[in-house]
């Protein structure tokens, strides 16, 4: 089941630069879709995490770390490191 983020629809201006509006309907026409259609997806993409208005990118979370264990071999030693691959 699809769950709707939105209920219903409202009409609504926006003052937009004339040379983005102009993107915008190419945009639009080479999607196929209305420039209505194309300004709410980016809006969506906005509120759910996409880049900020501000245009500062958003932080990221921690990559994760994990302890491996340590080396099998010296790896700046080309000796230990072919008898490591020579005895798997």
């Amino acid at each position: 089941m699809v769950q709707r983020l939105y209920a219903f629809r409202m009409k609504t201006t926006f003052d937009i630069d004339e040379t983005v509006l102009k993107e915008l309907r190419e945009e639009a026409a080479r999607r196929g879709v209305t420039v209505s259609a194309l300004v709410e997806a980016g809006l969506k993409h906005v509120l759910v995490g996409g880049k900020p208005i501000d245009g500062k990118p958003a932080a990221l979370p921690p990559l994760p770390t994990w302890r491996s264990g340590g080396f099998r071999v010296d790896i700046d030693s080309r000796e230990t490191l072919y008898r490591a691959m020579e005895e798997e």
